[in-house]
């Protein structure tokens, strides 16, 4: 079932939810002539489809464009599986903690320096320590010769 969330920050848009997941959009246009279509909807989510798999459309009247949004959204989720919604989920997970963690003043692991490294033999070593690093230096070097 779908429901419809006035989005707070833009009175004239409405965000559109299929359960937790976020699958479109319902918004007047901006920036168009007034004798063309005034409000727009989109329907689809990434991650958990392809780039550009989304579908659009435009309507004169809001209760035009959330009529045409139906149809489009039966035919996007006919062709989504629980892996796809899976997929969403997760990166809207991902997100939140990377943003809690940033505003946190927090690194992402990733972010943080590191001196480990994973040698050509597959040993990992701290590239710091002179003694362990030396033995994979010849390694690294024929690595790189190849």
């Amino acid at each position: 079932m779908l429901t419809r969330c006035r989005y707070p920050e833009r009175p004239d848009c409405w965000h559109v939810y299929f359960g937790d997941v976020h699958v479109g959009a319902i918004t007047r246009r901006s920036g168009v002539p007034f004798d063309a279509d005034q409000w727009g909807w989109i329907c689809g989510f990434y991650p958990g489809s392809e780039p550009g798999e989304h579908l659009s459309g435009t309507a004169a009247i809001f209760e035009q464009a959330r009529a045409d949004f139906e149809p489009a959204w039966q035919r996007f989720s006919a062709k989504r599986t629980e892996a796809d919604y899976r997929a969403w989920r997760d990166s809207r997970d991902w997100h939140a903690r990377k943003y809690k963690m940033w505003a946190a003043g927090e690194l992402l692991p990733s972010q943080k320096p590191n001196t480990m490294m994973r040698c050509p033999c597959g040993e990992r070593f701290d590239s710091h320590d002179p003694a362990g690093s030396y033995v994979h230096r010849q390694h690294i070097y024929e690595a790189h010769a190849r």
